[in-house]
């Protein structure tokens, strides 16, 4: 499938900089679902001992969602804003992706409101497992 977002266009979308880019494409993106895919690299910020952290799973996650609102902002040709963790729960970690690993995540919107973001996260790599949560991102305003 091709990328909506390439890698060398990835940090149009998201706030995050090198070296704590933690998404390579942007695969899909509609009202309620975005997916992003990740090459975990050995010099990955969160790779330790050959595998990519838990932390790392997060912040997968936490970007996934954040190019959702980058790419419709781009849509809609407004900046994007800053986003903030407000709470991460329900974190379930079930494998640790090895380098050379390639990470699919998906994220779902389950609930809007008051600025406040619910988001449900599950990443796998080749088929296998790696992590969900749920999270609570809230936007600042402008």
């Amino acid at each position: 499938m091709k990328a909506l977002v390439s890698q060398e266009n990835i940090t149009d979308y998201i706030p995050q900089r090198a070296p704590i880019v933690m998404i390579d494409e942007l695969i899909e993106c509609t009202d309620r679902l975005v997916v992003s895919q990740l090459k975990v690299r050995e010099d990955n910020i969160f790779v330790l001992d050959g595998q990519l952290t838990e932390s790392g799973l997060i912040e997968n996650i936490a970007q996934t969602a954040a190019a959702k609102v980058g790419y419709e902002c781009h849509l809609r040709k407004i900046p994007v804003p800053l986003g903030f963790i407000g709470g991460v729960s329900k974190v379930i970690v079930s494998n640790l992706p090895i380098v050379g690993s390639l990470i699919s995540t998906t994220v779902q919107i389950k609930n809007e409101v008051m600025g406040v973001t619910i988001i449900s996260g599950t990443s796998e790599a080749a088929g296998q497992p790696l992590a969900t949560c749920e999270m609570k991102i809230m936007i600042q305003a402008e």
